[in-house]
């Protein structure tokens, strides 16, 4: 298997850490310096390497998405939650404030996230999400702005042209994905490799539509434009995408892909990303069948059935009959959880989390239905580090939110997996 890493020279030691850890896998390196060099050196690596998968962030990505092949399996790695709270702490250690800051790249969703589990002020915290557009100049003039108008003393960065652009006009932290981060994402895109050579991929199909027309008289510009955001939306990196007209915009991949975006099956935060960006209302459907021309029916009877909705929302049917749904757009999944459990927050207090986390813990038990998690399945779930799930896992079961439920044995070789049970329902409903 030859997997191919494209990243910044100064970024190579790191993703090499990353990728020690695999074995049967031969890497292919493409190495730029500048930002405009990245196609080139794309380019170049395509056509000297016979690849199996591509593994590139978020810059590379939008420099380069037009030149990867079709059936290329592709992985956007990103920098995660946990990477800009070591920023913060980074910044702590320094004897700098928390806030004011600015912060480039991250989700704003990301930043919400953290800035709530630190008990940070969020007015005081400026933030501009990633966009394929942006240059340096682009992110670099915000920064300045955002420095200008609030006195903030650092800058919290990903993108690695920004600390030579400012040229220590202000001290600039790299928030960059961790090993651990590109570790995970990498073993990901190797699974999904392996389980493509292996023939044991199903497909699926999502079809998105314009939810409210009468709000929206140009559909045609609507529909292009939704086609452009989700073909500019890393996590739809390794999907093929088409404009239908009337039927709205197709997106045919594995289905894991679409498991991933919508946190299995629980919420679809492209959604939102589609309101606040293009100022329209949109549905989804996805299809689950064994061809494609089933997998499509199925998503359009699903966005139809979505379209019923008050809320825009997503479905999915499958060919065997099941059908999931609705599922919002909020980036979180069960939300809902914090409005309805008033004793939420003093649970998280008494556990030592956030109730932004103790609510996704809570989906992520409604969701196995009462069969046990594993601590690594359940850091996948919360897109969190091994070890912290580990750490996780202790935390709850010190506090009675999770119970041990024996083990599993994957693999002929190696120590048998803990198993737990979650508890954190019954604890928020004594009753």
């Amino acid at each position: 298997m030859v997997i191919g890493l494209v990243c910044h020279a100064g970024h190579r030691a790191r993703f090499a850490e990353a990728a020690r850890t695999l074995t049967g896998v031969t890497f292919a390196w493409a190495i730029y310096e500048r930002e405009d060099e990245i196609r080139e050196r794309v380019a170049a690596l395509l056509r000297d390497q016979t690849l199996d998968g591509l593994l590139l962030g978020l810059v590379p990505y939008a420099r380069s998405r037009d030149l990867l092949p079709p059936a290329l399996p592709v992985t956007v790695t990103r920098s995660a939650a946990l990477d800009l709270a070591l920023a913060w702490s980074r910044a702590r250690g320094n004897g700098w404030p928390a806030t004011p800051v600015s912060i480039d790249t991250f989700t704003q969703e990301t930043v919400d996230e953290v800035a709530t589990a630190l008990d940070l002020d969020r007015s005081l915290i400026a933030c501009q999400p990633f966009d394929p557009a942006q240059s340096i100049a682009d992110v670099v003039a915000f920064h300045r702005d955002r420095v200008a108008a609030t006195g903030a003393s650092y800058v919290i960065s990903v993108r690695t042209g920004v600390a030579a652009a400012l040229d220590g006009q202000v001290a600039v932290l790299n928030a960059l994905a961790t090993p651990g981060t590109i570790r995970a994402d990498l073993h990901e895109l190797a699974l999904r490799v392996r389980n493509k050579k292996a023939d044991g991929q199903r497909f699926a199909a999502g079809v998105f539509l314009v939810a409210s027309p009468q709000e929206s008289p140009d559909l045609d510009r609507a529909r292009v434009g939704l086609q452009h955001l989700l073909m500019n939306t890393p996590e739809f990196a390794d999907a093929w995408i088409d404009n239908r007209g009337r039927r709205g915009v197709v997106v045919f991949a594995h289905a894991a892909l679409f498991e991933t975006i919508t946190h299995q099956w629980v919420g679809l935060p492209v959604l939102a990303e589609i309101r606040d960006s293009l100022g329209i209302r949109a549905v989804a459907g996805f299809g689950i069948g064994d061809s494609a021309r089933v997998c499509v029916a199925l998503a359009e009877r699903a966005a139809a059935r979505a379209e019923q909705d008050a809320d825009p929302g997503a479905y999915l049917i499958s060919d065997n009959g099941m059908m999931i749904g609705p599922m919002g757009a909020s980036g979180v999944p069960l939300t809902y959880t914090y409005r309805e459990h008033g004793g939420i927050e003093a649970l998280a207090a008494r556990v030592g989390l956030s109730p932004a986390t103790l609510s996704r813990l809570a989906a992520i038990e409604r969701s196995l239905g009462g069969r046990p998690v594993s601590p690594g399945d359940l850091a996948r779930s919360l897109g969190i580090t091994d070890p912290s799930g580990r750490r996780l896992i202790r935390k709850l079961s010190g506090s009675g939110l999770a119970v041990d439920d024996g083990s599993s044995q994957v693999h002929r070789k190696g120590r048998p997996t803990r198993l737990y049970r979650l508890a954190i329902t019954a604890a928020l409903d004594p009753a």
